[in-house]
């Protein structure tokens, strides 16, 4: 079974939080990760200038991804900065071209997640996640967050992200940072919840969409 990691990453943070959601997938028997991105708009000299260069070239060893990859995954996981509490214009792009499968219901039962990163603590992540979630929810796929099983959100001793809508982290505008441990390993978490629902759920998928055809 495999579970298809799609992000958009600029700086870095969210490619790195790619890898430890994969991780996750990777721990459950039977499961594996596959990590895909989606296509770069941004010229080369705005990206240089912005210092997101060297990320951009880390970011272009992983393969676009394709429809053909949301359809032959069994469970789907998005990760995106925030833009203004949305995903990024990027991701945008690439959501609004998978009206076929939307049209064909292509993705529906299988298992979806999303997450993401922002510049402050409260800048928009929760919000990013939920409006997310509206798009896998017209594709009829069936959502999995972070649940509290996973306590490292509920700590109070560092800054740290993630919310039980999904893994996040704080990036940082005046004092860069990349995720910490805690951010990474609810990454972990919710790959892991992702890989064993859906290794619950696959072998029941097909015959669940078939029987609610009309």
């Amino acid at each position: 079974m495999k579970v298809l990691i799609v992000f958009y990453s600029m700086h870095g943070h969210i490619l790195k939080m790619a890898h430890a959601v994969a991780e996750g997938v990777d721990q459950v028997d039977g499961v594996r990760a596959e990590l895909r991105r989606v296509p770069e708009t941004i010229p080369e000299d705005v990206l240089r200038k912005a210092g997101a260069w060297e990320a951009h070239l880390e970011c272009s060893s992983i393969a676009e991804c394709m429809l053909e990859d949301l359809v032959e995954a069994d469970a789907v996981i998005f990760g995106t900065p925030t833009r203004y509490g949305n995903m990024t214009g990027q991701m945008r792009l690439f959501m609004d071209k998978t009206g076929s499968l939307w049209l064909k219901q292509a993705l529906a039962g299988k298992v979806g997640g999303v997450f993401t990163s922002g510049n402050t603590q409260h800048g928009g992540q929760e919000s990013t996640i939920l409006s997310f979630y509206t798009n896998l929810l017209h594709h009829g796929m069936v959502i999995a967050g972070l649940p509290y099983l996973f306590k490292g959100q509920m700590t109070m001793k560092e800054i740290s992200g993630c919310s039980p809508y999904g893994a996040s982290c704080v990036v940082g505008q005046d004092d860069p940072r990349m995720p910490v441990e805690s951010e990474l390993a609810g990454a972990r978490f919710q790959g892991r919840y992702v890989a064993l629902l859906t290794r619950s759920l696959a072998k029941d998928r097909a015959g669940i969409v078939e029987e609610l055809k009309e």
